[in-house]
């Protein structure tokens, strides 16, 4: 899975695997290779992940506040789930990935959780797209897809950045066992270092004119940071967590980028002759304006797109 980081022991770039078995073999190894043959170890682990499945559809729902019109019915293959209080939950606690699409995955934490049968659980007070995962949020993220428990039992795989954005084939399984046995998994992963991803940005205010300079438009919004030392009350302004601090404002016209500003600061002016450029006259009162705004890694370029609708 590539997630954004979880802990800060955990390199952010590195992806996760969870794994289960039956019987569990007591420790399992992870091989890669960029083609079908000379798999290489990567690493081995020794903890059954709970691992499960949706029962019935997720539907999107709130962010940034308690998620109380939605449940999450999951079946586990091993492990049980139990309700938190909420000092708890904000310390991270029952957090789940959820699999609203192929390789997509949305953090859930849930507070309530109660039983319904044998591994099957029904999880309520739900904080949904944790860590900045509101974007994999489906509507809905369908019965049958994959559910993961984030916890300890997941192990990081040691990957170098220099191997992001390669299609290796990985294989898994027991390591008592040769990498050629029947019993291993196989499955192409490509690693995209999701935890290097800036989160999208916030709060982006209605644009507003600038006296000196009629007709221009400056638009403004507020950074987000993915550094887990940001989710502070405390700070006046969260970290940067890149090296540069740098943006790219899209100007949409339906599905058409009609121009990209790029700026250094939480701010973009869009000048009246840009304007006049793209819609024939300057914007006025009436009109909308539709943006997606980014913020750039220099590693792995842009972060998760913030997309508003602007009124005049």
């Amino acid at each position: 899975m590539d997630l954004p980081q979880l802990t800060e022991d955990q390199p952010a770039h590195r992806p996760l695997v969870a794994a289960h078995a039956v019987p569990w073999p007591g420790e399992m190894a992870v091989f890669r290779s960029p083609s079908t043959d000379g798999f290489e170890l990567v690493t081995t682990f020794g903890s059954r992940a709970r691992i499960g499945m949706l029962v019935s559809d997720l539907y999107a729902g709130h962010t940034s506040r308690f998620d109380l019109g939605n449940a999450l019915v999951v079946d586990l293959l091993t492990g049980t789930l139990e309700s938190v209080t909420d000092l708890t939950l904000f310390g991270g606690a029952n957090a789940l990935a959820i699999e609203s699409a192929p390789g997509v995955w949305e953090i859930v934490q849930a507070g309530a959780a109660e039983l319904l049968a044998p591994g099957r659980y029904r999880l309520t007070r739900l904080l949904r797209g944790q860590r900045g995962t509101e974007g994999a949020m489906g509507n809905p993220a369908p019965a049958g897809g994959r559910v993961v428990v984030l916890d300890t039992a997941l192990a990081s795989l040691p990957i170098a950045e220099a191997d992001l954005g390669i299609p290796w084939n990985w294989r898994i399984g027991p390591a008592s066992r040769p990498v050629s046995d029947e019993t291993y998994v196989a499955q192409a992963f490509t690693p995209t270092g999701a935890g290097l991803r800036p989160f999208s940005v916030a709060h982006v205010a209605q644009p507003w004119r600038t006296p000196r300079t009629p007709g221009d438009l400056t638009i403004r919004w507020t950074r987000r940071s993915r550094a887990l030392a940001a989710d502070s009350w405390g700070a006046v302004e969260v970290s940067l967590a890149e090296e540069l601090e740098a943006y790219e404002v899209e100007i949409l016209d339906g599905a058409t980028v009609k121009r990209v500003l790029s700026t250094a600061t939480t701010s973009a002016i869009y000048t009246a002759a840009q304007q006049s450029a793209d819609w024939g006259a300057p914007l006025g009162p009436g009109d909308t304006l539709d943006v997606r705004i980014f913020q750039l890694s220099a590693l792995i370029g842009r972060g998760a797109p913030k997309t508003v609708t602007l009124t005049f």
